[in-house]
This record gives C-alpha cells, structure tokens and sequence, in this order.
C-alpha cells in the first residue's frame, strides 16, 4: 500500500518538481476540518493510483516558503504536478470522483 510522501520546504523541489512521474501535492494543516476530511480520500488515491502517480503532503504551518510560493491561501490545496509545471488547482474538500476527474486526464 502506498502512502503519501511528507514532503518539506526542504524536499519540496527533489521530490515535487523534479519528479519524473506526476505528482498530486495536498497543501494541508492539522487544525484545518476540511483537510482532515479529504485526508482519506488523497491516502486512497495514494494507493489506487501509486503506479502512476506521486502523493504527497506539506503542511502549510511547518512549511511556509512552499505554501507561499506557490500563493496557496486556503486550505486543502491540492495541486498536481507535471513536469514541474502545476497542471491542476484544486481548493476545499471534494468527493473522489470529482478529484479524479481532474487528475486522470493528466496521468499517462
């Protein structure tokens, strides 16, 4: 079963943007209820998709030179990764299938 990666202000760029497979980044916090309740739904993506896809996690409160960087103001904040190049933008909690939706046009 594959889990998401906790990624860092640190590992962002080795492990994100640099990556050669793409990669769905969750922009979250510990405090944050909306974070909390699609937290299962990016674990399940994790594993149903871990043949194509990356997931990874960075706290905005731990980490915020990525979180700014990337002009995340609310939270979750999922982006998908492609080539370095952010290709999806996705704000607030979502069902699966509308995530999915979003994400499998960019996966190979």
């Amino acid at each position: 079963m594959a889990e998401p990666i906790i990624v860092t202000d640190d590992t962002f760029e080795a492990e994100v943007v640099k990556s050669t497979t793409p990669v769905l980044v969750d922009f979250w916090a510990t405090w944050c209820m909306p974070c909390r309740m699609i937290a299962p739904t990016v674990e399940e993506v994790a594993t149903e998709y871990a043949s194509k896809l990356k997931v990874a996690k960075l706290d905005v409160d731990e980490n915020p030179r990525t979180a700014s960087q990337f002009g995340v103001m609310s939270i979750p904040t999922l982006m998908l990764f492609k080539n370095g190049e952010i290709v999806e933008r996705l704000v607030g909690a979502m069902p699966k299938q509308r995530l999915m939706d979003k994400i499998k046009p960019h996966l190979d």
